[in-house]
């Protein structure tokens, strides 16, 4: 079959190469400067006022919508703070007013606030990103020997050390404390190390722990000494016992049958570099000058830019274009960094508790313009709503959607419960396969440790936990060798399959078992 071409003959091609180039603009274009950090759409002064007049009735519209009880946010521009107010209350049916400086719960905007500790720390020459996290912590290990000598502080801020997402997250819910976590992260599959990204709060606390040894301190000291003292972040602490005791503090909250209401408290100290953070809308203003001020606050360089600037450029691939017109996501040493859709350079990060709790920092460094929203809530989407919304005025004149649908839509999935029991009922009358001393007794893995299977009045009881943390779970029969039991922590949405195998003498704890750790062999 003949193909159609069209050919330009060259009377015509000198033609079209002698016609004059259309005219960029009818006044001269600006100097470009630098033109990786040039973008068409330029952010005025004017869209930024609309930005900061809108935003009060933008938290008020997400507040309605989803009836979260309490935001507070903090803008700056310019080095100079614009705006810090609270909006609702510090927890559902308290009518206590959150202000600017109610301490929330950060969850994972730890992460860029620590990396910023670890920065100032590699500036005094404590460490460098490039050390191995065995030059500090020589017990460290993954299932690799290769990997575990070789990975380094900024592999684990950049998620790219081949640990499985969220690793060690489920030993922190049954009770264990950071150092035994760290040690069993050996027992976990690895994937391929420094191309694949996996989002994983040990490994990144692993990381900081390593700076805090090289320092001779605790994690906590070492961010009080080396920023939130220094930058005046005077109610920030990674110490959840600072969090406890404040007075004017927001509680984590969730809505149960479409009531909120006060939830359970989420106590994060095992992973404190990644998730232990408190701070209020005031302390945060102050670390997003930091940071758009390149490491300069007040006039006084507390981190060289230089130095700064590496945990903002990209080290990992977090999002990689799925279809060919879409942006791809990239993750600098603890904090997000893209490009947005008018071609500006974005820094953020989220943080969210699904016991109640929403953070996001949205940085636009073209504009000197930055942007924290603290939530009280479970996260479907509520602060990253606000500060889209904002941004959107802020480089655009005008919200360009509805951020709050499109978010919750994101993330409603990660609520759902994927047992194998979920939505479903025991069934009436269910009764075991065997008699219950068949179930009872020891059974253990490296990961896990041991659980017991335990004989009680009303029937059998799972225990989980290190000594003398451990907890009893009742177990519910399902027929057969199957039951269940109600997990408890972050990651409980429903209840968990328990299922035995006599024959092999093994049970498997569903929960527990995402990377095939959840397999338990009889001891006795």
């Amino acid at each position: 079959m003949r193909r159609s071409t069209t050919i330009i003959g060259a009377a015509a091609m000198a033609s079209l190469m002698m016609a004059p180039i259309p005219a960029m603009a009818d006044d001269p274009p600006p100097a470009m400067g630098n033109p990786s950090a040039w973008s068409f759409t330029p952010v005025t002064q004017a869209n930024i006022d609309a930005a900061v007049a809108a935003l009060p009735g933008i938290v008020a519209d997400v507040r309605a919508r989803t009836g979260v009880p309490g935001i507070a946010v903090a803008v700056v521009h310019d080095g100079q703070v614009v705006m810090t107010q609270g909006f609702g209350e510090r927890y559902a049916g308290s009518g206590l007013p959150v202000d600017a400086d109610t301490v929330f719960q950060m969850a994972s905007v730890s992460k860029p606030v620590g990396a910023t500790v670890v920065s100032r720390a590699i500036a005094k020459g404590i460490a460098s990103w490039n050390d191995p996290i065995t030059d500090y912590l020589p017990w460290f290990a993954l299932e690799s020997p290769y990997v575990s000598s070789h990975v380094t502080i900024g592999d684990m801020y950049a998620h790219r050390s081949g640990l499985p997402g969220h690793a060690g997250d489920d030993l922190e819910d049954i009770g264990f404390g950071r150092a035994e976590i760290l040690k069993r992260l050996r027992y976990l599959p690895l994937r391929s190390f420094r191309d694949t990204y996996a989002y994983t709060n040990f490994g990144l606390t692993a990381a900081g722990e390593a700076v805090a040894t090289a320092a001779g301190t605790t994690w906590a000291d070492l961010a009080d000494t080396l920023l939130f003292q220094p930058a005046g972040m005077t109610r920030s602490s990674f110490r959840f016992g600072d969090y406890l005791a404040r007075q004017n503090k927001a509680l984590t909250n969730q809505q149960v049958d479409g009531v909120w209401r006060p939830g359970e408290t989420r106590n994060p100290q095992a992973q404190s570099p990644a998730g232990g953070l408190s701070s209020t809308a005031n302390d945060m203003a102050r670390w997003l000058m930091l940071q758009l001020g390149n490491g300069t606050l007040d006039g006084q360089e507390l981190i060289p830019a230089d130095i700064l600037q590496i945990m903002r450029q990209p080290h990992s691939v977090s999002g990689p274009a799925t279809q060919p017109d879409a942006r791809s996501g990239f993750y600098g040493y603890g904090i997000g960094t893209g490009v947005d859709s008018t071609g500006h350079v974005v820094w953020s990060h989220s943080g969210a508790f699904f016991l109640g709790a929403g953070t996001v920092v949205n940085l636009l460094p073209a504009a000197d313009l930055g942007i924290a929203v603290l939530g009280n809530g479970t996260p479907t989407g509520q602060v990253e709503a606000i500060a889209a919304s904002f941004m959107d005025i802020a480089t655009t004149g005008r919200v360009q959607r509805d951020w709050l649908t499109g978010y919750e839509s994101v993330l409603s999935p990660q609520f759902t419960d994927q047992s194998v029991l979920a939505g479903k009922q025991p069934p009436v009358g269910a009764r075991p396969a065997a008699p219950l001393s068949a179930y009872t007794g020891g059974y253990r893995n490296d990961y896990v440790g041991t659980a017991d299977v335990i004989r009680r009045r009303d029937g059998l009881a799972l225990v989980l936990g290190p000594a003398g943390r451990r907890t009893a779970f009742p177990l519910t029969a399902w027929g057969g060798d199957l039951f269940s039991y109600q997990p408890t922590g972050e990651n409980a949405l429903g209840p968990s399959a328990v299922r035995f195998d006599r024959k092999a003498g093994t049970v498997t704890i569903e929960q527990l078992n995402e990377y095939g750790q959840g397999v338990l062999t009889r001891t006795g």
